[in-house]
This record gives structure tokens, C-alpha cells and sequence, in this order.
């Protein structure tokens, strides 16, 4: 074997250091160096860009941004819960007040339909109470001619047809009302006693 052939080859298999320097690669164009806070890339010296990081200052800001916006959500909250609780309590106690004063209201109604309340000072009593518990949305309903409904009428009593009523109606198919008893009375939608009526089938 010539001396070319013993420097091609190599002795238990060893890498000479040159050739593993050059497969590991240069530490120096691998790895970046690192100075204080910043790094730099080895080729160019310049620092290599770094995550952005957030100031103290504006985390604390959001934080205390999203506290507030919470606090105003539950206080919106809270203000249309009281708001709610409110109406409905007012709208309790002007029931109350309406339901104690509907006996009045029926002495009232009855002595107008005999004639006792056409003048004088009682009259004008009547038509201020009845003035000042219609600014509340009191309103009185029954009259004769109309479809009875069992949501607002109230039949005391079944009578016969009388064709020769002009308050009724001459096309009516259905159970009318023909004559009412006591009068009904709503606030809104709600009915606070319905009106108690006779009624009678057309024939």
C-alpha cells in the first residue's frame, strides 16, 4: 500500500477535527450572541427583532377598563330592576285605590241614570273624582247592542231576544248584550271588574 493510499483513509475510524468542525458547522454562524437584553444577529451586528412586549401601564389601563365597563353593566342593570320594581308597585297601589272607590263610583253611576246628579254641588263632586281617576287610566265600559265577551262581561242573567229594541243590533248572529247591570272598569288592558250583563240570543 503507497503513502497516497495510508493519508486517504482514516484509523478507527476517527474524523480528523477539520471535518467535524465543518459538519458540526462554525458555533459562530449558528448560534446568536447575546448582549444584555438584546440580540445580535453574528453576520450583520444588528439586533434581531424581538417580540413585542406591553408596558405595565397599559395592562393596568385595561384592566381598570374592563372593571369599569362591568361596574356600568351591572349598574344599568340594576337601574331597569328598580325602574321595573317601581312601575309595578305604583301599578299595585293605584289598583288598590281603584278597587276600594268602585262602590262610589256605582252610587255615582246609578244616581246619574235617575236623574239625581244633574246639577248642584254633589254633581261637581262626582265629575272631579270621575276626572281625577280617569288621569289614571280608569275608564268605564258595558254597553248594550254589543258581542258578549267573557273576558270583559260578566252574565248575570239570560233573557229573550227583543226584536223591537232599537239598541240592538238587527244583524246580530251571535249572544249580545241587551242590557247592562253594572258597568265594567279597565285600566288599559286590564280589567279591574268586568261588566255584569243580560244577554240574549238573536232570533
Amino acid at each position: 500500500m503507497n503513502d497516497d493510499a495510508v493519508n486517504t483513509e482514516y484509523v478507527n475510524d476517527e474524523v480528523p477535527a477539520a471535518a467535524a468542525d465543518a459538519a458540526a458547522g462554525d458555533p459562530a454562524e449558528t448560534e446568536r450572541e447575546v448582549v444584555g437584553e438584546t440580540t445580535f444577529e453574528p453576520t450583520t451586528g444588528r439586533p434581531s427583532p424581538a417580540a413585542p412586549s406591553v408596558h405595565p401601564d397599559t395592562a393596568l389601563a385595561a384592566e381598570r377598563l374592563d372593571d369599569l365597563q362591568r361596574l356600568q353593566a351591572e349598574y344599568v342593570n340594576y337601574k331597569r330592576r328598580v325602574d321595573r320594581d317601581r312601575a309595578v308597585v305604583q301599578e299595585a297601589a293605584v289598583q288598590s285605590v281603584l278597587d276600594a272607590l268602585l262602590p262610589v263610583l256605582d252610587d255615582i253611576h246609578a244616581a246619574r241614570q235617575h236623574g239625581d246628579l244633574v246639577a248642584g254641588p254633589f254633581a261637581s263632586i262626582a265629575d272631579k273624582l270621575e276626572s281625577t281617576l280617569g288621569k289614571f287610566g280608569l275608564e268605564r265600559f258595558g254597553d248594550v247592542g254589543v258581542e258578549f265577551d267573557p273576558l270583559v262581561h260578566e252574565a248575570l242573567m239570560h233573557t229573550s231576544w227583543d226584536a223591537d229594541n232599537p239598541a240592538l243590533p238587527k244583524d246580530a248572529t251571535t249572544t249580545t248584550v241587551v242590557t247592562v247591570l253594572q258597568p265594567g272598569y279597565r285600566t288599559g288592558d286590564r280589567v279591574i271588574r268586568p261588566a255584569r250583563v243580560a244577554v240574549a240570543d238573536p232570533t
